[in-house]
């Protein structure tokens, strides 16, 4: 793929699109394609996240160690380990190639450098989490009260 088409594909991940088409252009050049065999662990619960990942072409399955969870499967564009471009942080979950896929691996470092650079792309995406965090948090207290908890958290 050439740096145009990586552009063009990362416009149709949401998180990334927020962030415009010249903030794209350093994402694009500075990441990485990697290959997937199916069967295969692209990182594990635990582990440091340094990178997150977009799918382009195949799945993972994303299941946590805990009992009981059933996990997610993801496909092309999905965004996998977004926190790790921002922060420090732990993988909640193993990644698990379905099939054969590829991924287009973003470092933290090259996303934070791209984020210094463009302020109204960082602005951007600092209020696109605030408005997800927000809802998030009403979904949280609402499924409280669903299950019988308080609304004060005691």
């Amino acid at each position: 793929m050439s740096i145009e088409d990586d552009i063009r594909f990362f416009e149709q991940v949401s998180t990334l699109a927020l962030l415009g088409r010249e903030p794209l252009r350093i994402l694009a050049i500075g990441a990485e394609s990697r290959y997937v065999h199916g069967g295969d662990i692209l990182f594990r619960t635990g582990e440091s996240a340094d990178a997150a990942y977009v799918v382009q072409e195949g799945s993972f399955r994303l299941a946590s160690e805990q009992k009981g969870e059933a996990g997610v499967t993801v496909g092309p564009g999905a965004l996998i380990g977004e926190m790790a471009l921002l922060t420090e942080t732990k993988r909640p979950a193993t990644a698990t190639a379905c099939e054969p896929s590829t991924v287009m691996r973003i470092p933290r470092t090259l996303f934070l450098k791209m984020l210094e650079g463009y302020p109204d792309a960082a602005g951007r995406l600092r209020d696109s989490l605030l408005v997800r965090t927000e809802q998030a948090t009403r979904d949280m207290r609402k499924l409280r009260g669903k299950l019988g908890g308080t609304e004060g958290g005691k």
